[in-house]
């Protein structure tokens, strides 16, 4: 009676299709029950699906037997933690292998100029040249067993991958270097590591090393220049001892001196990556290539059934390749044989070349989604511009919590589908990572790009993740379940009140993808983990009721008050940060003071909207920084969000000061992961903070 290939083929609309097979029908009657079958069959093909759990949500980690409360991923093989999802991929190197085989040849690394499509390096030629340059840091001298560590000082590009790849090729060790670290950690990190080869992208880097190395013994005999050097740079380099040759130059005596490849071992180092740190010297992790490779595998693990990226993906490489998040991130692309392409080098040229390049991965920390998400709030800046908006929000946000995750509703062709092109319209997975990214954001953002939206939580300690929000979990406040290659414990803070037994306290981590130690430096490896093999964070968590983890307070930085109260000023921070009318906050405070006070940047994208909506103020951003009825305003927001989330009284703010400058990596306020450098604060806006306690009335 009916046409069954009609209805295993109907997927998608095809209305001459439908017409055809309900024209073809005898009777009136048969053709009214074969149009309410295809109508029923077609419904069915095309209803949107729920993204299918990867787990039981209700409770996403279990408690692992003798191991004081510790808490492992359901998807983890019992207690032994995931080391590879591939039985061929046990290091970086067989990674890449695995790519270049399953992509059949395909694209892998893509860079473009201005206004010029993307050009792609395709995986043999990679493979090619990675060879190439590995040959010639052996005939330079360097091998697994002597001088086994290569430097990499650039910005992300495809040379800076091909070099590490050429590192991993004949089991070297990478060694990230960054601008923002500043000349003295530089200094400290080359001479840490005895770095005697250091590939640059541009001169301007060479002028850094050379500042760094001037006028005292040094390591380094070589640089590396991705581009020609100038006669002058050479003679400098001559004077400082060290031979600089061009890329080009390099990969010829590599061709002259071909050798085979040296395949490392899963346990070998692969990493060293100096982290940034917000006191002292940067300390180097040291990170194997079980570390990433298990890393790696825990995200396609959770990810598998629903987001895994294959052949057909593409990444924008824009977030720095000195921080692990960015590399695993690249690697899982890599494995799968992916595409990557790499931003032009100028962060204000994204938009650009997301719209050229047409991702489907995108991951991004959450100081890029605030900034969207106050751009596109900003624009809602009428009653019934915002009504729509947030009446579009409520009608998407009860499907999200269905599980399904759609973008051809009417809302999205109204309202969301800019959002979505400024991504460049493809984007179907989005990790964000780094720092804490506030609940309405993260919700806002799977709601708005109609993708599935990952939060991620860990430290270089831990290669980059340890806990990611679960498939079908679009929940928010939370960082997810532990990852299968590594379990999760709390431990007891009893200074703040964090107490195991109540599910709360300091979050360490254990598993195949915690780091060796810090290089040459035993004092802070003994620190950071324990005689047990668990890397302690400094942050504190707490269990959810259905396992997973949410990150309340920080460890490091409390302080006392004069009476004696402890304070954690990033959870206090986190608070006032949700006021629409504050970009950034620093929460001061010590134990020769009574009360805390704060340092507020004000939000340029909201703060003329907020102020004519709360206070029928007008003015550029400059002239409402400067109205007492303006700071007032802020404070008594920032005091009333303190008070619904539970803050204490003594955790309240008494006094701010207003400062229309950004707290910036280049200003020296902020690490290049973006966290406060509370020193350095504490030092630039002492005249400021004498002068808000000064004018509090007792």
């Amino acid at each position: 009676m009916f046409h069954q290939e009609f209805f295993q083929s109907l997927t998608l609309p095809d209305l001459d299709h439908i017409s055809h097979y309900i024209s073809t029908a005898s009777t009136p009657m048969l053709m009214s029950i074969t149009a309410v079958a295809i109508a029923t069959t077609y419904y069915l093909a095309t209803r949107p699906k729920a993204v299918l759990p990867t787990c039981d949500l209700r409770m996403q980690s279990v408690e692992v037997p003798g191991e004081d409360m510790a808490r492992r991923s359901l998807l983890q093989n019992g207690d032994v933690f995931m080391t590879h999802m591939y039985d061929d991929v046990r290091t970086v190197y067989e990674l890449f292998c695995r790519g270049a085989r399953i992509s059949n040849n395909g694209p892998c690394l893509g860079s473009r100029k201005p206004k010029q499509p993307y050009e792609w390096i395709s995986y043999s030629e990679v493979k090619e040249r990675t060879e190439i340059l590995g040959s010639a840091f052996l005939h330079k001298g360097h091998s697994k067993t002597t001088d086994p560590y290569i430097g990499i000082f650039s910005k992300n590009r495809p040379e800076w991958t091909m070099s590490e790849l050429a590192c991993y090729t004949y089991s070297l060790v990478v060694v990230t270097l960054y601008d923002t670290l500043g000349t003295e950690a530089i200094g400290h990190a080359i001479d840490k590591a005895s770095i005697s080869t250091i590939i640059c992208d541009v001169a301007e880097k060479v002028n850094l090393v050379l500042g760094c190395v001037r006028d005292r013994e040094h390591s380094v005999k070589t640089i590396v220049l991705m581009e020609t050097p100038a006669a002058d740079l050479v003679n400098r380099c001559q004077e400082a001892g060290i031979l600089i040759l061009s890329l080009q130059e390099m990969e010829a005596i590599g061709k002259a001196n071909h050798q085979q490849p040296l395949p490392p071992q899963p346990d070998d180092l692969a990493v060293i990556c100096f982290t940034s740190g917000t006191t002292g010297d940067p300390k180097g992790a040291m990170l194997t290539h079980e570390n990433i490779v298990s890393n790696c595998s825990a995200f396609i693990r959770v990810t598998e059934c629903n987001a895994q990226t294959t052949s057909e993906d593409v990444v924008l490489s824009f977030l720095p390749l000195a921080h692990m998040f960015e590399r695993v991130v690249e690697a899982v692309m890599l494995v799968h044989g992916g595409r990557i392409g790499y931003q032009q080098g100028d962060i204000h040229q994204l938009s650009d070349d997301l719209n050229v390049l047409k991702p489907t991965v995108f991951p991004v920390v959450p100081r890029i989604l605030n900034r969207m998400y106050d751009k596109i709030n900003g624009q809602a800046n009428t009653f019934l511009k915002r009504w729509v908006l947030h009446f579009a929000y409520r009608r998407k946000e009860a499907q999200l919590m269905k599980g399904i995750i759609r973008r051809d509703t009417l809302w999205d062709w109204l309202i969301f589908k800019k959002v979505q092109d400024s991504l460049g319209g493809r984007v179907r997975l989005i990790l964000t990572g780094a720092a804490p990214v506030s609940p309405c954001i993260l919700t806002f953002f799977r709601i708005a790009m109609s993708c599935q939206v990952y939060e991620g939580y860990g430290q270089t300690e831990c290669t980059a993740g340890c806990t990611m929000s679960t498939p079908g979990d679009w929940s928010a406040g939370h960082v997810g379940a532990p990852l299968p290659c590594n379990m999760v414990k709390l431990v007891d803070v009893p200074d703040m009140n964090y107490l195991a037994v109540n599910g709360e306290g300091e979050v360490c981590v254990k598993g195949s993808n915690v780091f060796k130690g810090y290089l040459k430096n035993p004092e802070k490896t003994a620190e950071t983990i324990d005689a047990d093999g668990w890397v302690h964070t400094g942050d504190i968590g707490k269990w959810l009721p259905n396992g997973t983890l949410q990150i309340v307070d920080r460890k490091k930085h409390i302080f006392k008050l004069a009476q004696g109260e402890y304070i954690a000023p990033e959870k206090i921070e986190n608070v006032y940060a949700m006021s629409e009318a504050v970009a950034q906050v620093f929460v001061h405070g010590d134990s020769l003071q009574a009360y805390l006070v704060a340092v507020v940047v004000p939000n340029s994208d909201s703060l003329s909207g907020w102020a004519k909506t709360t206070l029928g103020l007008e003015g550029s951003y400059q002239e409402l920084c400067g109205k007492a009825e303006v700071k007032a305003a802020i404070l008594d927001d920032m005091q009333r969000l303190g008070k619904e989330r539970g803050l204490k009284s003594f955790e309240q703010v008494k006094a701010i000061y207003i400062s229309t400058q950004m707290f910036t990596i280049e200003n020296g306020l902020l690490t290049p992961t973006l966290k406060a450098k509370r020193n350095e604060m504490r030092k630039h806006f002492r005249p400021q903070i004498e002068e808000m306690y000064a004018g509090i009335k007792m």
